[in-house]
């Protein structure tokens, strides 16, 4: 099946709210096995949705809205859908009663407005919102199935786990995986399965970068040949695959790290603690998270990590001397099995010496050090987020040379 999702609201297309709607819909229904074809923000214009709503019926299977479910006058996607399928909107006493409890367990009552939350369209099948006042809708007109849901990402996901899921699964198994690797670029990497995505073999290739790493979608209804596929792709880059799952790179490092009980701390300079937040935004992140130190100045570094003055003076904060000296002295400071340190130049200044993106990672375990050298291209907070992904590529590298990193089904 073919989708479109259509996000509703002048919020989104005015850049004053942040859509992840569509991104939230597109994962989920590719583990469905529902191909996107598109997705679209449409400011509150209904003669505009209208011709949205008539061009996607020529394309796909599913359309799906978010957003303009709400009581207001410029909420009004459930209007147009029933107007474009000619059905009329019917006022429904049990989803009223509904919105009154709803607003009764928090100790107000709903406005007048609220009323026109209690029609519904035609024919459909309404879908229990447990969040918020506005229902969602199911309708199913001509061969095209409408899926109507309320804006906020919250309400929306959940009701289209809850509600939606079961309606739209395919009784047709698709088998699907998802490749993730760091370390290797897009265009090498889709060189390299060129010959596999130009085969006839029954299984939908598709590859996309995302800041440092590179994704790899695999779509079949055939789990055979998905398989097939999936180990000759591991084949040929094993080494830089880290999980089929969508975890990012920092929860699958954490779950390693918790599976073997290990400790990692991190002493940060140019990231300025950002790969320890990254990390301690995981639940759980207790198990295997030891401390951070964020060692910004030549002064904290000497204080903090034990690092010589010598080297800062004869080397500079920006080398690979200090980055190791800044590893070894935070490795040193309680029970730890993985040490990180960072130290580098994020912008906007550098010299023709030491550039901007100019980044040395320290890696400290009982096994020794490992310093990796990088040169980072970006504005400054791209570079510190290339950074972080690359510390935890170093971890992962690691394990995996241990024979101790497993990769997250």
């Amino acid at each position: 099946m073919l989708a479109a999702i259509i996000n509703v609201g002048t919020e989104l297309t005015s850049g004053d709210t942040l859509n992840i709607n569509s991104q939230t819909l597109s994962r989920r229904l590719f583990d469905l096995g529902i191909e996107v074809k598109f997705h679209i923000s449409v400011e509150d214009n209904k003669d505009l949705l209208k011709e949205l709503i008539e061009d996607s019926k020529k394309k796909v299977d599913i359309i799906i809205f978010t957003g303009g479910l709400g009581p207001t006058d410029d909420d009004f996607t459930k209007e147009i859908v029933a107007e474009v399928n000619h059905k009329d909107l019917i006022y429904d006493q049990k989803i009223m009663d509904s919105i009154e409890r709803f607003f009764a367990n928090r100790g107000t009552k709903p406005s007048p407005n609220n009323k026109k939350q209690a029609y519904i369209i035609e024919d459909s099948i309404v879908l229990k919102n447990d969040l918020g006042t506005a229902p969602g809708y199911f309708l199913e007109n001509d061969g095209i199935k409408y899926i109507l849901l309320p804006g906020p990402p919250g309400e929306m996901l959940n009701l289209f786990k809850k509600e939606v899921v079961p309606l739209i699964d395919s009784e047709e198994k698709i088998y699907k995986k998802m490749i993730k690797t760091i370390g290797i670029g897009e265009s090498l990497l889709e060189e390299g399965i060129k010959d596999l995505i130009r085969e006839e073999n029954g299984v939908y290739i598709a590859t996309y970068s995302k800041l440092g790493e590179v994704r790899v979608k695999l779509i079949s209804k055939e789990e055979d040949k998905l398989n097939n596929i999936y180990e000759k792709i591991y084949q040929r880059y094993s080494e830089y695959i880290y999980t089929l799952s969508y975890d990012n790179i920092e929860e699958s490092i954490y779950k390693n790290l918790k599976q073997n009980k290990m400790k990692i701390a991190f002493c940060e300079s140019c990231t300025g603690g950002l790969i320890a937040s990254t990390l301690v935004a995981l639940e759980g992140a207790s198990e295997v998270f030891d401390r951070s130190i964020v060692t910004y100045s030549n002064r904290a570094k000497v204080e903090e990590l034990n690092v010589s003055e010598d080297s800062l003076k004869k080397y500079g904060a920006v080398s690979e001397e200090v980055a190791r000296e800044m590893a070894e002295g935070l490795y040193n400071r309680g029970s730890i099995d993985i040490a990180i340190s960072v130290t580098g130049i994020a912008g906007p200044d550098g010299t023709e010496e030491k550039p901007v993106g100019l980044v040395y990672i320290g890696l400290k375990t009982k096994d020794g050090v490992i310093i990796k050298k990088n040169n980072f291209v970006g504005r400054r907070k791209t570079i510190q987020e290339r950074t972080a992904k690359e510390a935890f590529n170093m971890v992962r590298k690691y394990l995996s040379e241990k024979n101790i990193y497993s990769i997250e089904l």
